[in-house]
């Protein structure tokens, strides 16, 4: 019982130290970019020791991509989805939206504009991105988007493009908003509302 418990404050405090030191790389990279940066501007950030960082990340790229973790909620996604048993699609996608839209707003798009910026120029980490994360998410939401068409909750000739259109959508306007789109910085908020019913009811008008 101790050691599972110390097992388990240990697990607590690598955690915390980790994102202590992601916190600090967001802040640094948003400032300097990526390349300006060393493992010391981070370290100075966070308040820790140099060597610290390599015990938890081996260089600034597992670094970028702990950010994109974070940014991705990798260690959720399957929780996330395997929530929907009720059978409500839209009240589930109203609710994922919700939260996968407020958590990009929360710190105002700073882990995004961080991703976004050295992701558009480094094309090991665009390999690394679409290797490590965009993949393995892809993969694990078509189990899901296949059991719900199974289940005629939805309907569509080709899943996979299907997700890819939803997450296309959703990087626009994430696009939009940091280039300042004023309507998008006012209206924000309702967005899981009105992408639900825009992807489930689509736009065109039913005249029966």
């Amino acid at each position: 019982m101790k050691d599972s418990i110390k097992e388990a404050l240990q697990e607590q405090l690598i955690v915390a130290r980790r994102n202590q030191i992601l916190d600090a790389a967001i802040k640094v990279f948003a400032k300097k970019g990526f390349h300006p940066t060393t493992i010391k501007d981070i370290a100075k950030e966070a308040d820790i020791a140099n060597g610290t960082i390599y015990n938890y990340f081996e260089n600034k790229t597992a670094l970028m991509l702990g950010i994109f973790d974070r940014l991705n909620e990798s260690d959720r996604r399957d929780a996330d989805f395997s929530t929907f048993t009720d059978g409500d699609l839209r009240t589930f996608m109203k609710a994922y939206f919700r939260h996968r839209l407020m958590v990009l707003k929360a710190d105002n798009f700073e882990m995004f504009r961080v991703v976004i910026s050295e992701m558009l120029v480094n094309q090991e980490l665009r390999d690394l991105y679409v290797q490590k994360i965009l993949e393995p998410t892809f993969t694990m939401a078509e189990r899901y988007f296949q059991q719900w068409a199974e289940q005629h909750l939805i309907q569509t000739p080709d899943i996979s493009l299907t997700m890819r259109a939803v997450s296309g959508m959703i990087v626009g306007l994430m696009m939009q908003y940091i280039l300042g789109d004023k309507t998008l910085e006012a209206k924000w908020d309702t967005l899981p509302d009105f992408l639900t019913d825009m992807i489930l009811d689509g736009l065109e008008r039913n005249t029966s």
